[in-house]
């Protein structure tokens, strides 16, 4: 990810650096320390103008295609601007400021306090979209934050920051709010900035998340994302095909909320696979199957070929040296699941527009084979179910251990919280203890506000009454 500590003297210097980066955040807070509510929603407000306007986002995400190779410039574009939107809507005119709940009966009211500054590592997937959407967030609680980007987005999270001072000017705040790790980026700077800042948010690689979850600085680090999608025998098929399709090619497969694998139940499975293919499905024979395999991981699981990430499906089957014509025309591939866990790297989270199905006889195998994936990668994170029986929705919510279940809906887009569902919008979804995370959630405006609570005397209260609670159970068992 970087240099030798010993080859650079900036590198050399990083506990410096990040602290001096650390000094005038705090520098910053102090002046909107005192900012109405009002205030500090213009802050959020510029922030988000500051990359949604058209022309920002366009060229932000050129050169984010430009510098990471990674995924499409139309869907960049568009997740921008969707999720800034989204962030406005879920963050505006919400309580952070001073008194944000008063509750009567007992008697505590609850003052927001900034959580002070907080570090973003974020990744070269997003390297626009997450730094803007955490910005916005942080500044909500009135905190400073700093970017930490990959070295794949380093040029973008300037052009970010950049874009993010002109208008913090224009309404009269410090631009020191939003700072960026300076170039280039490296491990020690982005480890110093883990261990020395009041709170810690890492969406990214596995290896970051580890580290920032072992820093010791409270964190809302997240999990490695492994979608499973569940298809019931109820489901809609051509309805189905459509969701996974938007799911998987968007942004080409970006985003750790894409489907990766799916389940599904036997009796639809053949007409569901036909669907897919009328949405620019191509079905690989197991030969193909074999290549793709042998392309994305070189050196089975753990040896990602990162230069086939988020890329389009003719480079993919370029690589794989698939010589059917459909194949090089396809959307995305269809690989038939043969196994589950490190013999079987497709099973596992792929960044690639692959589609890793598994036919299963009924619900119940399609909820064991979740489990099973989500096992050997993904844990936590999230599933989704097609089904137009509420009950199974309900059976995949008491048996899955996942943070979220995504019902009826294209998985990539509504994980992450979207205008069609109540889900909190973010790009860093936590997994919970099954992941490893202290969050279990959507990393939000919530996250970055702490409360003071004043506590008053109930002067009618009354002592607990022993036999009122007890009284049942001695009576059982006394």
């Amino acid at each position: 990810m970087g240099v030798d500590a010993q080859s650079s003297p900036v590198e050399s210097d990083a506990s410096g650096i990040v602290a001096d980066l650390i000094d005038r955040g705090r520098d910053a807070m102090a002046e909107i320390s005192d900012y109405s509510q009002k205030e500090v929603d213009e802050l959020v407000r510029a922030v988000g103008w500051a990359i949604y306007q058209e022309d920002h986002a366009v060229h932000l995400s050129e050169v984010a295609v430009e510098e990471s190779e990674l995924g499409k410039v139309e869907d960049k574009i568009q997740k921008k601007r969707r999720k800034i939107l989204g962030v406005l809507e879920d963050t505006l005119g919400e309580p952070s400021v001073g008194v944000i709940d008063v509750d009567e009966e007992q008697k505590l009211t609850e003052i927001a306090k900034p959580v002070g500054v907080v570090g973003a590592v974020v990744p070269s997937t997003h390297p626009g979209t997450t730094p803007t959407a955490l910005a916005m967030m942080a500044l909500k609680g009135r905190n400073a934050i700093i970017l930490s980007p990959s070295p794949r987005g380093e040029k973008v999270c300037e052009l970010v920051v950049e874009y993010i001072h002109d208008e913090l000017e224009k309404v009269g705040a410090p631009t020191d709010l939003v700072q960026m790790v300076p170039r280039p980026a490296t491990k020690s700077k982005a480890y110093e900035l883990m261990d020395q800042v009041d709170l810690l948010q890492v969406t990214g690689s596995s290896a970051n998340v580890a580290r920032g979850e072992s820093s010791g600085t409270p964190n809302y680090c997240v999990g490695e994302g492994n979608a499973v999608a569940i298809v019931d025998s109820t489901a809609d098929v051509e309805t189905v095909a459509k969701r996974l399709h938007k799911s998987k090619t968007v942004d080409h497969a970006t985003s750790c909320s894409s489907d990766n694998n799916a389940a599904i139940v036997e009796e639809v499975y053949d007409d569901l696979v036909d669907a897919l293919q009328n949405e620019g499905g191509y079905v690989c024979n197991e030969t193909e199957r074999r290549k793709i395999r042998d392309a994305l991981f070189p050196e089975g699981h753990g040896s990602l070929d990162t230069d086939l990430v988020a890329q389009p499906a003719d480079v993919i089957a370029e690589a794989a040296g698939l010589e059917n014509p459909e194949a090089k025309a396809a959307d995305f591939f269809i690989t038939e699941g043969t196994g589950i866990g490190p013999e079987y790297p497709l099973s596992g989270e792929k960044l690639a527009v692959v589609l890793n199905v598994f036919e299963v006889p009924d619900l119940e195998e399609a909820i064991e084979t979740t489990k099973r994936i989500l096992s050997f990668e993904g844990a936590g994170h999230s599933c989704g179910i097609h089904t137009e029986n509420d009950d199974h929705v309900r059976k995949v919510g008491d048996e899955v251990n996942v943070a979220r279940v995504i019902v009826n809906q294209p998985h990539a887009f509504a994980n992450g919280g979207w205008h069609k569902n109540g889900l909190p919008n973010t790009l860093s979804e936590g997994g919970g203890t099954w992941a490893g995370n202290q969050l279990d959630g959507n990393v939000n405006y919530e996250h970055f506000i702490q409360t003071t609570t004043i506590s008053r005397v109930i002067e009618d209260a009354k002592r607990p009454d022993e036999q009122e609670l007890f009284g049942s159970y001695l009576e059982t068992h006394a």
